[in-house]
């Protein structure tokens, strides 16, 4: 590395990692997940930063380690050494904002890696169609075939009593 990019690398991380952490929490539902694929990026980054701080767009070329170290973890999850023995069971939903967000949270959980990323991406951190097709290396036409599956499988797992209760407390 060249010298002085140590300083611009580390930084980088401090004024980015609140949003680093939160996309990564968006992405996986789990803190602890979180903080391993923030982790991870950023080791990665680290090896790679001559060639990340070139980059035209830094954040763009961060977002796209991000999320495919997400998806790779979740490819990768059933090999892992578990330390406990399971997920507490969740608690029963209760009627508030609070609980409709966790309740997507778990949903989303359940998704295929890809189509989570995508939603993700898409709804929650508000990403345009072509910038996610640039993260996730795919077309635009695959973003939007994504969320499609997405969304439907979104719909069959709230169910449409989910569906009806959130669009009654929302209007």
């Amino acid at each position: 590395m060249p010298s002085g990019s140590d300083s611009e690398y580390l930084a980088y991380v401090r004024a980015r990692l609140p949003a680093l952490r939160r996309t990564a929490l968006l992405l996986s539902g789990d803190m602890h997940q979180a903080d391993d694929v923030v982790q991870e990026t950023l080791t990665k980054l680290y090896a790679r930063w001559s060639r990340a701080a070139k980059a035209d767009n830094v954040d763009a070329y961060v977002h796209t380690i991000l999320v495919r170290a997400f998806i790779d973890d979740r490819r990768r999850g059933w090999w892992k050494v578990r330390l406990v023995g399971g997920p507490p069971d969740p608690e029963p939903a209760r009627e508030s904002p609070y609980e409709d967000r966790e309740t997507v949270r778990v949903a989303l959980r359940r998704l295929p890696p890809r189509q989570q990323a995508v939603l993700v991406l898409r709804y929650l951190c508000d990403q345009p169609v072509h910038e996610v097709a640039r993260i996730l290396g795919c077309s635009d036409g695959t973003v939007k075939s994504q969320t499609s599956h997405g969304l439907d499988r979104l719909r069959q797992l709230l169910g449409p009593t989910a569906e009806a209760a959130f669009a009654a407390r929302h209007r």
